[in-house]
């Protein structure tokens, strides 16, 4: 889907980025400077009164599905906690050159950080993924390090993507709503390395939620960044509720599959799972 306008203005977004990074840090899914976060902004939007400093940089991958788009992103190890106290100074705005391959960097003069995050080359390339197949104008990304998730992702049952998904969608009937085509199961790959970024691709195009084993997860969301956040945060307490069953024995029953279908029935949740 695509924003319609009146588009939202570049100190709403900042915003934004700064309560959905607060959440983050609230459930405890981005402890120091992890987890990061990237909106892309397809509409012209002045970001310099904000943003003063230009430089030119080479993109990190070629992304011409976002040529003459506006990328937000957070800053190397700033922490997701502290944008909302001042978001020019942990965030940096990149406009995408024409060609997808370069772009300008504009940051406050009291930046925090040398470079945009670490895992910038994954965001780049699933913004441009996204974009190309749905004709969107905006998307937002979050990757975070929820600890319940991230602990099932290192017992080896939950690294099968529908066991992982039969487990976790049986807690609440809230889950299956908000994430109706469950959460998409990644291998380990190293952090910020192009095997990463390629599975993350993939598997966000049929999920909006990926659980990188043994590292995090990444959300999406072309509606807000907040929801994005939202949905790190259903998919974080659906693990805390199988953490706290497989640490008691596995004694509680859950949803039934019947009931879960009839949760799908009633609220016309688009999905396979049940």
């Amino acid at each position: 889907m695509a924003l319609e306008q009146p588009f939202p203005e570049l100190d709403e977004f900042l915003i934004a980025m700064g309560e959905a990074g607060q959440r983050v840090s609230s459930i405890e899914a981005s402890e120091g400077a992890a987890g990061n976060i990237s909106l892309c902004i397809g509409w012209p939007m002045e970001v310099r009164r904000r943003f003063p400093n230009a430089s030119p940089m080479e993109l990190p991958e070629l992304v011409p599905a976002l040529a003459g788009k506006l990328v937000l992103v957070t800053g190397s190890g700033r922490r997701l906690r502290d944008i909302h106290k001042d978001p020019a100074a942990n965030l940096a705005a990149v406009m995408i050159g024409a060609d997808g391959r370069s772009a300008t960097l504009y940051t406050a003069p009291h930046r925090l950080f040398a470079q945009p995050t670490s895992e910038f080359n994954s965001h780049l390339a699933v913004h441009n993924d996204q974009m190309a197949r749905t004709g969107a104008n905006f998307h937002a990304l979050i990757h975070a390090q929820p600890p319940h998730l991230t602990y099932l992702s290192h017992l080896s049952a939950y690294g099968d993507e529908a066991f992982l998904n039969r487990q976790l969608l049986r807690w609440e009937p809230e889950t299956i709503v908000n994430l109706p085509e469950g959460i998409g199961v990644l291998p380990y790959r190293l952090p910020g390395s192009p095997a990463l970024m390629a599975a993350n691709i993939e598997g966000l195009r049929t999920h909006r939620v990926v659980l990188w084993s043994k590292h995090g997860v990444m959300a999406r969301s072309d509606q807000s960044v907040t929801k994005a956040a939202d949905r790190i945060e259903y998919a974080e307490t659906a693990a805390r509720y199988e953490y706290m069953d497989l640490v008691n024995g596995y004694k509680a029953e859950g949803l039934t599959r019947e009931e879960l279908q009839e949760v799908v029935r009633a609220f016309n949740v688009p999905t396979t799972l049940v």
